[in-house]
Parts: structure tokens; C-alpha cells; sequence
């Protein structure tokens, strides 16, 4: 009780830390609906198409994804740090051209990105699908990416001015279309054509949405006329491309060997084992939803702690968030081990073989769970290559041992050598920001 009571005394005078908690509780409430629609919809997918025609949606969405990032440079965790830190200053000039910039580099990269899914989709079909006639469903989900023109640039408007109860409406409206049409999907007995329709659909809600919530509160902030601003009210051009630059090469770095885990079944293995990794990431996704939210909500925060030079306020912050996303990982893993099997069960007895690897998953995910903060951390602090670094030579050992052994010893191993990944590059990661840490307090004022 004395624990107890302790810590919502701690909470109740911690001003940031409640306003971290509340503004991830409009996105956590989406999510938490949205992730109930995501496990229903999952299991009618699953139910519908089988193993193997699960893990060819999964190589569909997985791999249009994988490109609409490649191109994206994270222009969120740009617009949050310049953006934000101009706002901060009173340069609304300098804000609206941010803003600006980032918007149109994006619109630039996605149509980019588009005309390169269309020329990879043959090979993907036949090399990672296994199946050429699969070529058009390619080209159809990957309008996703012309859809999200503008969804990291929006998000990061959103994120710096607080909006995140719109950004869970979009999130879960997305959501229950997508689930309505599964279900339509599963109730008819239709097939690939109609789940891909479902998942697609929710992508455009969910870009077009927020693109058009990031514009509406440009006008509110900035007045109507902000698109007008000068780019001559940049910050220098070449520290913003070489943070662009930078983390999305580290984003490249972090998908291509972390998040990208489909497509590399894929590529090794074949769909059935495609199929067995995402019901077991579907599941896994029960521990990491509440702490998504936390990504979003802490990074403004952290970064305006770094911006006024508030050391005890950055480590009070990171302490306390880590302590409440590692109770939920703690309880929530404990939960998969003892319940897993049963869950599985929704899927079909087919799908039983995702337990084992699901468990080694869950080591990696919710260690990366539990000390989320550790990329923006390091973004916040002005090392935006450190984890670029540290996450290309912990990726290409993954890889090189996956060349190497995982066609062997199977979908296991991939899922081992995921976790070890995780738990090294995110020590590495932290033990890095720290050290910055240190160095900043110890110099002049």
C-alpha cells in the first residue's frame, strides 16, 4: 500500500509526466479499441485464407510498407525538432517553413516510391510471394503510398501542437473500417482480393485523415497564409538534410533488420512460415500497443527538456515512463507465456506452430518495449547517426548469420537472432545518450 501510495503521490506532483500520460491516453484508448478490431480481424483473415495465403497478405502489405518507408526520412521526428524548437522560440516564420519543407519532400518521395514498387512488383511476386500472379495485388495495396503523401509531416504537426485526441479518432475510425470489411469478407466467404481491399482502405482513412488534420491545425497555429513563408526561413539547409538524411538511413537500417521480419521469412523460408510469424507478431502486438502511444507523446517531451538544457527533468522523465512501460511488458509477456497456446487456438489448430517462435519474439519486443525512448533520446540530444551506426553493424551481423543459417534451421532461429538484435543494439543506444548526458552537465553553462 505504501508503494502504492508513493507512487500516485509521485504522479500527482509530476506536471510533465501526467501530461505524457494523458496525452497517450487518447492515442491509448484508440489503440486499445483499434487493437481489439486488429486481433478480431487477424483471426477472420487467418480463418479465411489459411497459413500460407495469410502469409502472401502479409509479404503484400509487409513489402509496399517497407518501400513507402525506405523513402519517407521520417519527416515526423523532423518536423517535432525543428518545428517544435522554432514554436518554442517565437519563429513562427521558421516553423511554417519547416513545416513546408518537410511536406514537400515527402509528397516527392512517395511518388517516388510509387514508381519503384511498380517496377519491383514482378519480382516480388514471383521471389517472395511465390506466386506471379500476385503481381497486380502488389501494385493495387501499394497506393498506399501515394495515400501518405503527407502522413509523417502531419503527424508531427499533430504531435508538437498536442492533438493526439484527433489523432486516435483517425486511428481508430481506420480501424473499424478495416475490421468491417473482414468481416464482410469472412461472413461471404470472399478471398485475398477483398482482405488486401480492407487493409488498403484503411490506409487511405488513415493518411488522407491525417493529412488533413496536420493541415488544419497549420491554419489554426500559423494563419491561413503559412504555405506562403519563404523558404529563406530555414534552419541551415544542411544541418536540416543531414538530419533528414540520417534518420531515415537509420530508419532504412532499423526496417530493413528489425521491422521487415515478413519479408525476410519470405525470402528465406516460405509463405507457411510468413504465416506462422505474423499470427505470432499479431499476438505479440497485445504487449507493445499501450507503450506505441508513449513514442508519440514522450519525444516532444524529452526533446523540450534537451532544449532548455534540464537534465534532472530528462532523467526524472525516462526513469518514470520506463518504470510504467516495463510493469505493463512484465505482466502482459508473463500473460502470452501461460495464455499463448490458448489464443492460438482462435486462429485454428494449423497455427500452433507460432508459439515457440512468438515467445522468442516476445524477449526482443519487449525489451525494445520496456526502454522505447531510446532513439528519441539520442535524437533530441543532436546524435541523430549514433543509432544509424550502432543499429548498421548490429543489422549486418543479423543478416549475415540469417544468410547463413536461418534456410537451415528455420523460423526459430530468425526470431532468435530479431530478439538478439534488440537487446544489443538498444544497450548500445542507451549507453551512448547517457554518456552524452553526462558530458552536458559536466560543461559550462
Amino acid at each position: 500500500m505504501n508503494l502504492f501510495q508513493s507512487a500516485w503521490s509521485t504522479f500527482r506532483n509530476d506536471k510533465l509526466l501526467q501530461n505524457v500520460v494523458k496525452n497517450s491516453g487518447y492515442l491509448l484508448s484508440s489503440n486499445v479499441l483499434s487493437m481489439g478490431l486488429s486481433v478480431v480481424q487477424s483471426i477472420l483473415a487467418g480463418r479465411l485464407l489459411g497459413v500460407a495465403g495469410f502469409g502472401v497478405i502479409g509479404t503484400i502489405t509487409a513489402f509496399a510498407s517497407t518501400l513507402n518507408r525506405l523513402f519517407s526520412f521520417r519527416m515526423n521526428e523532423l518536423v517535432v525538432k525543428y518545428h517544435g524548437s522554432a514554436l518554442t522560440q517565437n519563429q513562427p516564420e521558421r516553423a511554417a517553413a519547416v513545416v513546408k519543407a518537410a511536406g514537400l519532400g515527402e509528397l516527392i518521395s512517395a511518388l517516388l516510391s510509387f514508381l519503384i514498387l511498380i517496377a519491383l512488383a514482378p519480382f516480388a511476386a514471383s521471389q517472395l510471394a511465390d506466386d506471379p500472379a500476385t503481381t497486380n495485388l502488389f501494385i493495387i495495396y501499394g497506393s498506399m503510398v501515394l495515400l501518405n503523401f503527407a502522413t509523417e509531416t502531419s503527424t508531427g504537426v499533430l504531435q508538437v501542437a498536442n492533438k493526439f485526441k484527433n489523432q486516435a479518432i483517425v486511428n481508430l475510425v481506420s480501424s473499424v473500417i478495416t475490421a468491417f470489411i473482414i468481416v464482410w469478407a469472412f461472413v461471404l466467404k470472399r478471398g485475398l482480393m477483398e482482405v488486401m481491399a480492407a487493409y488498403l482502405a484503411g490506409k487511405m482513412v488513415l493518411g488522407l485523415g491525417t493529412a488533413i488534420l496536420g493541415w488544419r491545425e497549420m491554419h489554426h497555429s500559423l494563419g491561413r497564409g503559412w504555405w506562403r513563408v519563404s523558404f529563406s526561413h530555414l534552419p541551415p539547409v544542411k544541418e536540416l538534410l543531414s538530419f533528414a538524411v540520417s534518420t531515415n538511413i537509420s530508419s532504412t537500417v532499423i526496417m530493413l533488420v528489425r521491422d521487415n521480419e515478413p519479408l525476410w521469412i519470405a525470402f528465406f523460408l516460405s509463405p507457411v512460415e510468413v504465416g506462422y510469424a505474423k499470427t505470432a507478431l499479431a499476438i505479440i502486438n497485445l504487449v507493445q500497443v499501450p507503450i506505441t502511444p508513449l513514442i508519440s507523446t514522450t519525444y516532444p517531451e524529452i526533446n523540450n527538456a534537451v532544449t532548455r538544457s534540464d537534465w534532472p527533468l530528462l532523467r526524472r522523465l525516462l526513469k518514470r515512463i520506463t518504470l510504467i512501460s516495463g510493469t505493463w511488458t512484465g505482466l502482459t509477456s508473463l500473460g502470452l507465456v501461460l495464455f499463448g497456446r490458448w489464443m492460438l487456438q482462435f486462429y485454428g489448430t494449423e497455427f500452433q506452430p507460432s508459439y515457440v517462435p512468438m515467445l522468442v519474439f516476445l524477449v526482443g519486443l519487449g525489451f525494445a518495449n520496456i526502454l522505447f525512448w531510446n532513439r528519441p533520446l539520442l535524437l533530441s540530444l543532436g546524435l541523430p547517426l549514433v543509432p544509424y551506426r550502432i543499429s548498421l553493424w548490429c543489422g549486418i551481423a543479423k543478416v549475415l548469420l540469417a544468410i547463413l543459417f536461418v534456410p537451415q534451421l528455420g523460423l526459430n532461429f530468425e526470431a532468435f537472432l530479431l530478439s538478439a538484435f534488440f537487446v544489443i543494439s538498444i544497450t548500445l543506444i542507451i549507453f551512448r545518450g547517457f554518456q552524452e548526458i553526462k558530458r552536458l552537465e559536466a560543461a559550462p553553462a
